[in-house]
């Protein structure tokens, strides 16, 4: 981008200088390295494995059910992810500069947010589909068809959607000591209202998900436990594949997610009662780059999943080791 179009960029940005705000930045030289080799290596381990999984999909070597259905969703969701991941690589690279415009900005933050929180929520319905499937597999056969996966799928894209749209609205490029931010969290100070709407929203988007997955995974734990128990060679390799999925769900939740949203809720607590201080802010700023790059790690993790629940992408995995190991 040359220094004309940039001057624009700026002039339609929202201008803050060292006076109204601190610099929340530290160690920036670590940072922008960092984060950038980081981002890089997301981008391409989430492309690679994202894309397996709609090639495994579209050549049919998958049977398709209501758990791959979910499954095969989350992968979209993240192959969307890693679409926004070369906007950011390159905003760290420079510095915290961006120079793809507002509009990409907002594009990338709506982008950002309806993939955290699609996945969550398709997350959950996978647990809530193998609490159905395992401990009660009689009872609820109706709801883990295919056509009330595809409607439950639908009804969460368009949820989500809904939720996270107000974003290509809401101004995300800030000028900050001559440079464009984007996607910061001072692109959301100065709303009175905002700690109660945030924390409402992890409420609801975090916590309930994050209990129902808990409660489903710990009574299927048991029923797999019960089951080997009375039949311990038919289904210890049951449980063990089961015990693998339920390890790789929650350690998603526990280190991805949770201390993003943690972070988030113990900040707005502060908020309510007091001003952050500068100090404060530059924690904060320094502690939300950590958690947010475990969140987006989020989207590696969900391939090791794919591997252990689909056998057709676990043996093209498989096939394409073999070959480049041969």
């Amino acid at each position: 981008m040359n220094s004309s179009s940039t001057s624009v960029e700026m002039g339609q940005a929202t201008h803050v200088n060292k006076s109204s705000i601190c610099s929340v930045y530290m160690h920036q030289y670590t940072t922008k390295v960092f984060f950038t080799v980081f981002y890089s290596i997301i981008f391409v381990i989430g492309s690679c494995a994202n894309s397996l999984v709609f090639y495994v999909a579209t050549q049919k070597l998958q049977k398709v059910n209501s758990s791959s259905l979910y499954l095969i969703n989350l992968a979209t969701a993240d192959a969307l992810f890693t679409l926004a991941l070369p906007g950011r690589i390159a905003y760290y690279a420079l510095g915290f500069n961006w120079p793809f415009g507002k509009a990409f900005c907002r594009i990338t933050a709506f982008i950002f947010y309806m993939n955290t929180y699609t996945s969550i929520h398709l997350t959950t319905c996978l647990s809530i589909n193998r609490y159905m499937a395992v401990v009660c597999p009689h009872r609820f056969r109706k709801f883990r068809s295919i056509k009330t996966g595809k409607y439950v799928c639908a009804f969460i894209w368009f949820l989500v959607l809904c939720l996270t749209a107000p974003l290509l609205f809401q101004p995300m490029l800030i000028e900050i000591n001559g440079k464009l931010t984007c996607m910061e969290f001072t692109s959301f100070e100065g709303k009175r209202s905002l700690p109660a709407f945030v924390l409402i929203g992890i409420a609801v988007s975090y916590c309930v998900p994050l209990a129902l997955v808990s409660v489903c995974y710990l009574q299927i734990n048991l029923k797999l436990w019960k089951s080997v128990k009375e039949n311990p060679v038919a289904s210890k390799m049951q449980h063990k594949k089961a015990t693998t999925i339920i390890f790789l769900v929650l350690l998603g939740f526990v280190i991805c997610v949770s201390p993003y949203h943690i972070n988030i809720m113990q900040f707005m607590i502060r908020k309510i009662f007091h001003q952050p201080s500068c100090w404060d802010q530059k924690v904060f700023k320094m502690s939300l780059q950590v958690t947010v790059s475990l969140m987006n790690l989020n989207c590696c993790i969900d391939p090791a999943i794919y591997f252990f629940a689909l056998k057709g992408y676990r043996a093209k995995v498989q096939s394409l080791l073999k070959r480049n190991c041969s």
